[in-house]
């Protein structure tokens, strides 16, 4: 309910997130007719010129491109989705919906117009979309009843041309409640998919939703990403408002900045390995979703908060050589250094250290002044000669209470050195 309250705050608020919406109309010649699309472009489309998005196929455009580009802006600002071009297909018209998904009775496969409209989206629509913008190769599509059952045809291709789908009370042709679970455990590529029903949808519709929900749940395969939602309380048609931010945020969960949650139940409980585990999350950021993006400074933070959690302190040099190539020219990198050398005794080098920092570019709340105060601190614990030119001991002290980074939580506060989530005022 949470969510839903939050999805309505970004269908009626207006923000600098807003995409840029391009009217168009294809000339198919599948179709043998022109057809209307609305293209949404991300917020971030014209200044990032070397960036490519995820492409999101929306039947049932008319009315879905609104409510999904409201939760994809309301993602967008808070850095847990990415942004996504979204091309939503008209089938208003004269009914086209149904003639559009028209499938043959006994199979179940696309059929008369159906199988024109089946390849119109494959062979005209995506290829247009490629050509004239800069598309990931991570494509998603999306229905509601009619049209969330047709779209499960494109899993019966060998490899399928959509990576995720996003399926609301489906209509099922025929036979497809054993069908699609049988091609979910025989696909070789990695498959998101979501469905959904409620207490209050269509009996007949429903009672198929659930026979395939079972059967997809005994598939034990990694390439698939499942999940299914039974609402309480929603309507066929109110469903649609739960399901649309509950499958984007399953589908791009990856794309989360680090969350307490996951500090505490994923990271925190590590041997060992804090900084693979950041690398390797981004690396499957990048091959499931086909998207390249900078490690966050909140990430860093969680892991150096592992780090200090676990007096693993030799991870700092592997860390700062992250930090290093991800933010070259700040203060970072020497920063993780200091700590290292700092925790480890090496006084000399710790100042050393955050010297160099002190040179470099501020990033986050690492401040110069920062720098300055903990090599100045440091150099009090640096050996002294004594009269007769021996050194004296060196005096370890506590190190300064900002060593491990906090950050004001969101919800209820984690410990210590535990990060929270960096949100935009």
């Amino acid at each position: 309910m949470k969510k839903l309250f939050l999805f309505f705050i970004a269908l009626c608020c207006h923000t600098g997130f807003s995409q840029k919406t391009i009217l168009d109309t294809i000339s198919s010649q599948k179709l043998n007719e022109d057809r209307e699309i609305k293209i949404g472009l991300p917020p971030s489309y014209q200044k990032n010129l070397k960036q490519s998005y995820p492409v999101l196929v929306l039947l049932d455009g008319d009315f879905l491109f609104d409510p999904f580009q409201g939760a994809l802006s309301y993602g967008y600002y808070w850095d847990d989705l990415p942004e996504v071009i979204i091309v939503a297909i008209s089938q208003n018209k004269n009914n086209e919906r149904e003639a559009d998904c028209a499938t043959e009775p006994t199979t179940g496969l696309p059929d008369e117009k159906g199988e024109k409209f089946f390849e119109f989206i494959g062979m005209e629509l995506l290829p247009y979309v490629q050509k004239n913008f800069r598309c990931a190769p991570f494509r998603m599509i999306a229905g509601l009843d009619t049209t969330a059952g047709f779209m499960n045809c494109y899993l019966y291709k060998d490899d399928p041309i959509f990576n995720a789908y996003i399926s609301m009370s489906p209509e099922l042709p025929a036979g497809m409640e054993e069908q699609i679970p049988e091609r979910l455990a025989a696909i070789q590529k990695h498959i998101f998919y979501y469905q959904s029903s409620s207490d209050g949808d269509v009996k007949k519709m429903r009672t198929r939703i659930q026979a395939m929900d079972e059967a997809i749940k005994k598939i034990k395969v990694p390439t698939l990403n499942y999940l299914y939602d039974d609402f309480k309380g929603a309507s066929h048609y109110s469903l649609v408002l739960h399901s649309i931010p509950s499958a984007l945020y399953q589908i791009f969960s990856v794309y989360q900045p680090i969350s307490t949650t996951e500090f505490q139940e994923k990271i925190a409980p590590l041997p060992s390995g804090y900084v693979d585990y950041l690398v390797k999350k981004y690396d499957i950021l990048e091959k499931a979703l086909g998207l390249k993006v900078q490690i966050r400074l909140n990430d860093f933070k969680a892991i150096e908060a592992a780090i200090l959690k676990n007096k693993a302190y030799a991870e700092f040099d592997q860390l700062a050589q992250l930090a290093n190539k991800n933010y070259p020219k700040t203060m970072l990198a020497n920063y993780e250094l200091g700590q290292m050398y700092e925790k480890t005794g090496d006084v000399a080098k710790a100042v050393k250290s955050y010297q160099n920092a002190f040179q470099q570019l501020e990033i986050g709340d690492l401040t110069k002044d920062m720098m300055l105060e903990r090599a100045d601190e440091l150099k009090k614990n640096l050996p002294k000669k004594g009269k007769k030119g021996k050194e004296e001991p060196v005096v370890e002290e506590t190190p300064p209470a900002d060593a491990a980074p906090t950050e004001t939580p969101t919800t209820d506060t984690p410990p210590a050195e535990t990060p929270t989530e960096e949100k935009k005022p």
